[in-house]
């Protein structure tokens, strides 16, 4: 997924990685004990990225997202987080639709099968 994500955009806390597909959209988060130490605050990230993803999964049509958080991102309050986690989910969305793949029911290119005459 690392090597292979279509779109990329981050910041100082969070890398967000997608690729366009089919279907609706899908989430995977990446936080480490390396990068977040404490189990609460891994799991107060975890929660509010998909908190976030589930408000704006209807406008990222069927991509394909994994969201690493970086170091130290644990150390900020929720409402800071959440303005990053939004902005960059904005740059990703203005990459996509400027390439048009965010448009509904369109499939990537790189990924359709070839159908043998």
């Amino acid at each position: 997924m690392f090597s292979n994500a279509r779109y990329k955009v981050s910041c100082r806390f969070f890398l967000v990685l997608a690729i366009p597909g089919d279907g609706a959209a899908r989430l995977g988060l990446v936080v480490s004990r390396k990068n977040v130490p404490g189990a609460v605050q891994r799991n107060r990230l975890k929660r509010l990225i998909r908190e976030n993803f589930r408000r704006r999964q209807s406008q990222l049509c069927g991509a394909n997202l994994v969201v690493l958080a970086r170091k130290d991102a644990h150390r900020h309050p929720n409402p800071a987080l959440n303005r990053k986690l939004d902005g960059l989910l904005d740059d990703l969305l203005g990459k996509m639709r400027s390439a048009g793949a965010a448009e509904p029911g369109t499939a990537n290119p790189d990924t359709a099968r070839r159908e043998s005459p």
